[in-house]
């Protein structure tokens, strides 16, 4: 245990307070039995050590361990749980929870055992925390972590702090919002930087290599993290490449499903299955229908990939500026809204809000005589009436 506190304090040490992501504000870090899950390298882990740092440092009776260090290959989490507690443990964070086979039924043994202590765990996106052999349906808070938006970007990469806006705010008041941060940055050209690497923190370790990093990070989440969490065999990973290669290739992809399933050599019912899985890891993002129940759950209408970086690192050209347009848009709306697909526009957003994405000389043809909706324009700082500019839409969190 003593290498693992070696290793805690290490990390503690090197770990920046400057910039947080959105949601560290977003949660209730009192609650008993926390869950942050998210994508690979959204930054989890720095959510994590930054809360223990403001929190803990110098603490003994606080603790990060991740769950792949191989210390527990031949040690149960319940009996080092059981050491930390009795040495006056009280709150315990472990990371990379999918990568210990039972961590689901022995987090809430702990749960149940040691009601004064607390733990905090993370995990792919790709896990299930709600029907997990242990079921802590009824005890965990989870939170799901995204990519960065565009507005968390300019706060890392240029230093200027921007409140987010509600959806709301910015069909109201875009004009007026628009102006204000107009004043502080040049929103089209850093748009420009966000489609290349603006999405994961981990660009700032290197834009040259960040590209190949983030191809990387898809095929560790391809060949670990979706075998171990869903069982998928190898043979079937080499089919879950080419879906995201056929999608990748055709953005948005408009799916056939009969035809896609013979293409990859799946039947039809394991194919909607693996969309799901990618879609939960973020490496796709599925556009649905408006309607409700089984119709909904199957199949999707569109198929994008998760975000502008996954776009633009899996095209072997250039992509759309079409293309990048939507899947932003989409990217950035999801967080806290319902997308679904719409014959009227591309978007249509809670139920409510139609959108059509477009460049500087659209038009509404598409959606006119249509309340409640709006043109998203590219390529302008400020709007109008209800032409909105698309960079704004990345202020909504």
């Amino acid at each position: 245990m003593d290498r693992l506190y070696d290793i805690y304090s290490r990390l503690l040490k090197n770990t920046d307070l400057e910039f947080k992501r959105y949601i560290f504000e977003l949660i209730d870090w009192n609650d008993r039995l926390i869950a942050l899950l998210g994508a690979r390298g959204v930054g989890k882990t720095t959510l994590m050590l930054q809360y223990l740092k403001e929190n803990y440092s110098g603490n003994k009776g606080a603790l990060y361990v991740s769950l792949d260090d191989i210390y527990f290959s031949n040690h149960r989490l319940v009996d080092f749980a059981e050491d930390f507690y009795n040495h006056g443990g009280q709150v315990l964070f472990l990371d990379e929870v999918h990568k210990y086979p039972s961590w689901s039924g022995e987090i809430k043994n702990l749960y149940d055992s040691y009601p004064d202590m607390q733990i905090v765990f993370s995990g792919s996106s790709v896990l299930d925390i709600y029907k997990g052999r242990g079921d802590l349906s009824r005890r965990v808070s989870g939170y799901l972590v995204s990519e960065m938006s565009l507005r968390e970007y300019v706060e890392l990469e240029h230093g200027i702090r921007f409140p987010s806006y509600s959806l709301n705010d910015v069909f109201a008041n875009h004009m007026s919002i628009s102006r204000d941060i107009c004043e502080k940055l040049k929103p089209l050209a850093v748009l420009e930087e966000y489609f290349s690497n603006g999405c994961y923190p981990y660009y700032k370790d290197s834009r040259t290599h960040y590209s190949k990093r983030l191809q990387e990070v898809i095929n560790t989440v391809l060949e670990s993290d979706i075998p171990i969490t869903h069982g998928v065999e190898y043979k079937n990973i080499i089919k879950l490449k080419s879906l995201i290669e056929i999608i990748s290739s055709n953005v948005p992809f408009v799916p056939n499903m009969s035809k896609l399933a013979s293409v990859v050599g799946l039947d039809r019912k394991t194919l909607y299955h693996y969309l799901e899985i990618l879609s939960r890891a973020g490496i796709i993002l599925l556009l649905k229908s408006s309607k409700t129940g089984l119709a909904r759950m199957r199949k999707a209408e569109k198929i994008f990939p998760g975000n502008v970086n996954i776009l633009m690192s899996l095209s072997d050209k250039k992509p759309d500026k079409g293309n990048l347009r939507e899947t932003f848009l989409f990217q950035q709306l999801r967080q806290n809204h319902r997308v679904d697909y719409s014959e009227i526009g591309d978007f249509l957003i809670d139920g409510k809000y139609y959108i059509e994405v477009g460049g500087r000389n659209k038009n509404f043809d598409q959606i006119k005589d249509i309340a409640n909706s709006y043109l998203v324009i590219d390529d302008i700082e400020t709007g109008r009436g209800n032409r909105i500019p698309l960079w704004l839409f990345g202020f909504l969190y």
